[in-house]
């Protein structure tokens, strides 16, 4: 969870510009240019809250995706332990036990990330208070829905969800939480929540193999260089320094491995939501079904190029290396101490 607060902002910067590249800004003045042109742009025209505009889902999933996470590669260890009879597994299979574990957590990582992409993109086409007609324009059945809404207690704040969400849009209120997930099962039914599961799984799988094998492999040569070559196999305690160093180069080797396939799976989930700031309907992108993870590859690859499927992959490997470090410090750090 303290990862996912320091993390986040780079992580909004670089949905954003994953999401333009499939639906770019009606506005060309929204159109970002990069990282910092994205930072800068969404303080200017948001706030600091627009900062962590979804913050609430990912922070919740973080906990339950990275605890399911640690657990199926343990589970995965065991198992090739069980079918090969050796203790000490090697780099390749513990990379294999990691990629059961990306896959597997992969399902559930994919909803959550599907809600928190939405509401990450929600004012990248629009100002609110722009797009918004005065109520004395509107007919009477729309100022309606401008009336005062009743107060939304604690819960439904943090959440942002509101009794009356159904006219959020209509109020100039972006749609909350349970207002995404209600629309996308009214219009995909509960499959849709797993839009872009495709990009999400292929990630995880080769991202997930590649950050737990980098990191045993940088534990294992810093461990070496501390003790000497001559170190039992079974002291694989790390310092505090060595866990945050493996973690950090781990983190930016995750994020390499199979970037494209976050940006599509990006650009996949928050088309919908990009095309409702839009004068033409989304009514056609529903009945025509969600789109395909390799179509939309293919024409993201062709209008951009390698370098589009790139986008903000820079940021995104500076946000991964302290949030990997931290994440390491703490886990090897809390096994030493229960071990």
């Amino acid at each position: 969870m303290v990862s996912e607060v320091i993390e986040y902002p780079a992580d909004l910067a670089k949905t954003r510009l994953q999401a333009q590249l499939l639906t770019p800004a009606v506005d060309e003045s929204r159109i970002f240019k990069g990282p910092m042109d994205t930072l800068k742009q969404t303080w200017k025209n948001e706030g600091f809250r627009g900062l962590y505009r979804g913050l609430p889902a990912p922070l919740a999933g973080s906990m339950v995706e990275t605890a399911a996470l640690f657990l199926s590669y343990s589970y995965f260890q065991n198992l090739i332990r069980k079918y090969t009879g050796t203790q000490q597994l090697t780099i390749p299979q513990l990379g294999l036990a990691a990629a059961g574990a990306g896959f597997a957590s992969s399902f559930i990582l994919t909803p959550i990330e599907l809600v928190k992409c939405k509401m990450q993109v929600q004012l990248m086409n629009s100002s609110t208070t722009a797009r918004v007609p005065p109520i004395h324009a509107l007919p009477k059945s729309a100022a309606t829905l401008r009336a005062p809404l009743p107060p939304a207690s604690l819960f439904e704040r943090i959440l942002g969800y509101h009794p009356a969400s159904p006219h959020d849009r209509a109020s100039g209120r972006p749609p909350g939480i349970f207002a995404i997930v209600r629309s996308t099962i009214e219009t995909h039914g509960v499959r849709g929540l797993w839009l872009g599961q495709t990009g999400t799984l292929l990630r995880e799988t080769g991202g997930t193999a590649s950050w737990f094998a980098v990191k045993e492999w940088v534990a294992s040569e810093l461990l070496d260089h501390r003790l000497g070559p001559q170190r039992s196999p079974t002291n694989t305690t790390l310092l505090p320094w060595e866990s945050a160093v493996s973690g950090a180069i781990s983190g930016a080797a995750c994020v390499l491995a199979l970037y494209p396939a976050d940006t599509v799976k990006s650009a996949i989930q928050t088309e919908e939501e990009l095309l409702s700031h839009r004068p033409v309907s989304v009514s056609s992108v529903a009945k025509s079904g969600p789109p395909s993870f390799f179509g939309t590859l293919t024409k993201m690859y062709a209008t951009h190029g390698i370098r589009g499927l790139y986008a903000g992959c820079g940021m995104t490997v500076l946000r991964a290396v302290p949030s990997s470090g931290v994440v390491f410090v703490v886990v090897d750090g809390l096994g030493a101490w229960i071990g």
